[in-house]
């Protein structure tokens, strides 16, 4: 069904291959379609001068995005220099149609939802939905050890739980639902690769609904703290969230914890609204946490480590699942409008685009999956072809994807391989940049060569 899905649109397809060369002809895909975003010193719209109220689940192979040579500056972010994020010599990027990759299951837990590094500690921190955070020996394949339990705290239920961990060198920071259905960031003081029991609470947001909680947590390359909510949940953002920066929820924010302070954050002099006046919910445009909005169910961000580019995995309404990459040389996205509820991917959904609007980098409709899973840019060593490109999935049919932009135009793969045990939840990413896809049935499972 993909395949003839991906012809009628006029997509070349060969071998499981996909180049994107040739434009839609349907009359329904007439707009222009994403492309390779462009270096710019200056936003693409004006910010929005105020705020103006406007009144799902996964399939196979996206196939309704072609490719556009841009025109103008630079087609995507240069390498920022000659390490990355994690101090390795930026590799160059290789080329996707040649990549080849194949799953390892390494361990099985209870309802892996996340994953993180922890700065001085060569295990990975794994957190499950019920509320667990363990410490783990992936080349063993063993927990060492449960470093936070907050089965307590949270039931996981729905799309609700224990849904994001980061950690610093000083804390680990947890973002789940609590027993009364809102969102809580708590950080836990680290004590080596353990916790010494200091707590404080972060952030609080009262959810309307039980679900788009968001709930993605990532320290950036800039070192403050990026939090993702989705749109407070229901159908079609009935409470208008998404265009409505005032509110934390339909954004991203970006923080400065302070939880050794008398306030347990600050807000970066950068944020588009940080010189906005009161309290959440009170600013004339836009809360001062606010980074970006315009987000439905934002199902996993992350960065790149050779670039840091922010990519965005955005969950659909009815029709569309869609990936953003907003460029580390434009700001990262900074006051970004992604265009729910106006937009649902490339089209309309109640209005217009509005100002500031970014369009994603790649779509796919809802007969190709159900709900969209970010992941990561991959810069591990082991799938030279691999390098620079992005890796990610669907929830519904768990196959795993990738776009590459490096060559200037938008480049998709469809490895043909699946997540063991299905229920695509999230990606993983070692202190080696070697990737692993979870599976909410319990696999972990590395990436590898195939």
């Amino acid at each position: 069904m993909v395949t003839s899905t991906l012809r009628r649109l006029g997509i070349a397809v060969a071998g499981g291959l996909v180049v994107l060369g040739a434009c839609a002809t349907d009359d329904e895909l007439a707009e222009p379609r994403p492309t390779v975003p462009v270096v710019t010193t200056a936003p693409v719209d004006e910010m929005p001068t105020a705020v103006q109220p406007d009144n799902r689940t996964q399939s196979d192979n996206p196939g309704t995005t072609d490719s556009a040579t841009t025109t103008d500056n630079q087609t995507q972010s240069d390498n920022t220099g000659t390490t990355d994020s994690r101090g390795q010599p930026v590799r160059a990027d290789g080329n996707v149609l040649n990549a080849n990759i194949a799953l390892e299951q390494v361990i099985s837990l209870d309802e892996p939802i996340d994953m993180a590094t922890a700065p001085g500690d060569p295990m990975v921190w794994i957190a499950e939905r019920g509320g667990r955070v363990l410490r783990v020996d992936l080349a063993k394949g063993e927990v060492v050890e449960t470093i936070l339990d907050l089965s307590a705290e949270t039931i996981a239920v729905g799309e609700q739980g224990l849904l994001g961990i980061a950690v610093s060198d000083d804390w680990l920071y947890a973002n789940f639902t609590d027993k009364n259905s809102n969102t809580r960031l708590e950080a836990f003081k680290r004590e080596g690769t353990s916790l010494s029991g200091e707590r404080r609470t972060i952030l609080r947001q009262t959810q309307p609904y039980r679900n788009h909680n968001g709930g993605a947590v990532a320290i950036g390359p800039d070192g403050h703290l990026y939090v993702a909510f989705g749109d407070g949940g229901a159908g079609g953002d009935p409470l208008d969230h998404g265009q409505n920066p005032t509110t934390w929820l339909g954004s991203m924010l970006r923080i400065t914890p302070t939880p050794d302070s008398t306030e347990p954050y600050a807000v970066p002099a950068d944020n588009p609204f940080a010189s906005a006046q009161g309290t959440q919910g009170d600013a004339s445009l836009g809360s001062p946490e606010v980074f970006l909005f315009g987000v439905r169910n934002p199902w996993r961000f992350s960065f790149d480590p050779g670039t840091g580019d922010l990519w965005i995995a955005d969950v659909g309404q009815d029709l569309y699942e869609e990936v953003t990459v907003l460029l580390a040389a434009n700001g990262g996205g900074v006051g970004a409008n992604l265009g729910w509820r106006l937009r649902e991917g490339l089209h309309e959904f109640t209005g217009d685009k509005p100002p500031g609007n970014v369009d994603p980098v790649w779509e796919y409709g809802q007969d190709d999956g159900c709900s969209v899973t970010g992941g990561f840019v991959y810069r591990g060593s082991e799938i030279d072809e691999l390098v620079g490109s992005y890796l990610f999935g669907d929830y519904c049919t768990s196959r795993l994807w990738a776009v590459q932009i490096s060559s200037g135009e938008v480049v998709f793969r469809d490895f043909g391989v699946a997540v063991p045990g299905g229920s695509l939840a999230s990606f993983g990413q070692d202190a080696d940049g070697e990737l692993y896809a979870l599976s909410l049935e319990g696999p972990v499972s590395r990436v590898v060569a195939g």
